[in-house]
């Protein structure tokens, strides 16, 4: 179990040194450009090599096929690196390569490597020349899906509340992107992305990203071409795609739902806090940096709690009580707005920093808008399930850093990560003072906006 007395004393340390955190990316531009070297945290889960060359810009341009359950087009990578550079490494996952060209439509040798039951395959791209430096070079994938796709859930009518429509979802984190997207997949290389998705007319497309078209535009028979642009630079797993019979509904200016129309009113009125919580946590911590924020209530058939994609969180219907009172769903998803989004774990080693945070957050916003009670209820509820967890856990697995060296990253998706780190800055909150705490935090989100982090030093 965790030793309160021992987190005291590595509290006061740790936050004498800063929290022992290290940024290892500049801030984030609206327009990508060359940097100053930079420092890559040595993520295991990914085959890049960011040192030598690093995608800085995504552009999707893809036609959803439900017959086929695939998702088909190119993706076209912008690619920065050290002069010199002959070559950028990718991850893929059981994506089907067409074709590797640059931007001209000139073909580039390419190569796709030994099969990993985790992190899939890696992509290595050849340049017909060596990167200068400053220089962006653009390299276009053409590629298809495969319908077993991890990341994407492609539903039948008869699996969405409406039962009339098919549905698509994805879900990146944490190492799906790769499934429908080539990029470099790790949390440390964050990037900018635009798409353009075709799918049939009836349908909605949303992501999380600003809407260019919300009405979709005509590209072909019975086709319709929705755009969407992310100028902030996000890790990829937070790249998220849905299509269906979505409406939306506005909760305020800056607030809104999207969800199947017959379970529109009631989603609308469940999730009518959402705007006052938004307005709790910018008091809290600073500033909310994405614009909108909306949620997408997903069909009945969707198996995840949240999923805190920005601009959009994904949350699972049974948020839909009646009575609000399973809102703390929300608090946590806004919460990784900062803790997470907008400071990302920069290897899935340090997911508790996403995690941790973000529970230690959604809790201080659940008492600014439920009082002081309901803090400390949901507070011990958190702790006996991280007994239980502590429990059931190897000892190596118990630590907030955990090695996940050779695993699926999923192994460390416990409540580790969750409630013991949240049991940790509750810790130091409580040694140094919450009026101390609050201006360090809202500091390190100030400070470290866009960039993702480690907990070494």
């Amino acid at each position: 179990m965790i030793r309160l007395s021992t987190l005291a004393s590595v509290a006061a340390l740790t936050l004498a040194a800063g929290l022992g955190a290290c940024a290892t990316l500049a801030a984030d531009p609206a327009t990508p450009v060359a940097e100053a070297p930079m420092t890559f945290a040595n993520d295991v889960h990914s085959y890049a090599r960011p040192e030598i060359a690093r995608v800085t810009n995504v552009a999707l341009d893809l036609t959803a096929d439900f017959a086929a359950k695939t998702l088909s087009g190119t993706s076209t990578l912008d690619v920065q690196g050290q002069a010199g550079a002959t070559e950028v490494v990718l991850d893929t996952r059981d994506l089907n390569i067409a074709a590797v060209t640059d931007i001209r439509g000139q073909a580039l040798r390419h190569e796709l490597g030994a099969v990993d039951p985790f992190l899939g395959q890696s992509l290595t791209v050849h340049f017909a020349q060596p990167l200068a430096a400053d220089e962006t070079r653009q390299i276009v994938i053409r590629y298809s899906t495969k319908p077993t796709a991890a990341a994407l859930q492609w539903l039948s009518p008869s699996q969405t509340a409406g039962g009339q429509k098919p549905y698509l979802f994805s879900q990146g984190q944490a190492i799906l992107t790769r499934t429908w997207a080539p990029t470099q997949d790790s949390p440390g290389i964050r990037q900018t992305w635009s798409a353009r998705i075709v799918a049939p007319s009836d349908l909605r497309v949303v992501m999380s990203a600003e809407h260019l078209n919300e009405r979709g535009e005509p590209a072909g028979p019975g086709m319709s071409a929705w755009r969407f642009r992310m100028d902030h630079r996000v890790p990829p797993y937070l790249i998220a795609i849905g299509i269906g019979d979505i409406a939306f509904q506005a909760i305020d200016e800056r607030t809104g739902v999207f969800t199947e129309p017959s379970r529109l009113a009631a989603a609308a009125h469940e999730l009518e806090p959402t705007a006052p919580m938004v307005d709790a946590a910018e008091a809290l911590y600073g500033p909310y940096r994405w614009g909108r924020y909306d949620l997408l209530v997903l069909p009945p058939s969707f198996p995840f709690g949240g999923m805190e994609n920005p601009r959009l969180t994904f949350a699972t219907p049974t948020i839909i009580a009646g009575d609000q009172s399973l809102v703390s769903l929300v608090a946590h998803e806004l919460a990784h707005s900062w803790s997470g989004n907008l400071v990302t774990n920069a290897t899935w080693a340090d997911f508790w920093l996403n995690e941790g945070t973000t529970t230690y957050f959604e809790n201080r916003i659940m008492e600014s808008i439920y009082g002081r009670d309901r803090a400390l209820q949901e507070q011990a509820l958190g702790w006996d399930s991280l007994q239980a967890e502590l429990a059931s856990l190897p000892p190596g697995d118990t630590k907030l850093h955990i090695d996940l060296t050779g695993r699926d990253p999923d192994d460390g998706m416990t409540d580790i990560a969750y409630e013991k780190g949240a049991a940790f800055l509750r810790t130091i909150e409580q040694t140094v003072g919450r009026e101390r705490f609050d201006a360090w935090l809202r500091g390190y989100f100030d400070r470290h906006a866009f960039q993702p982090m480690t907990d070494v030093g």
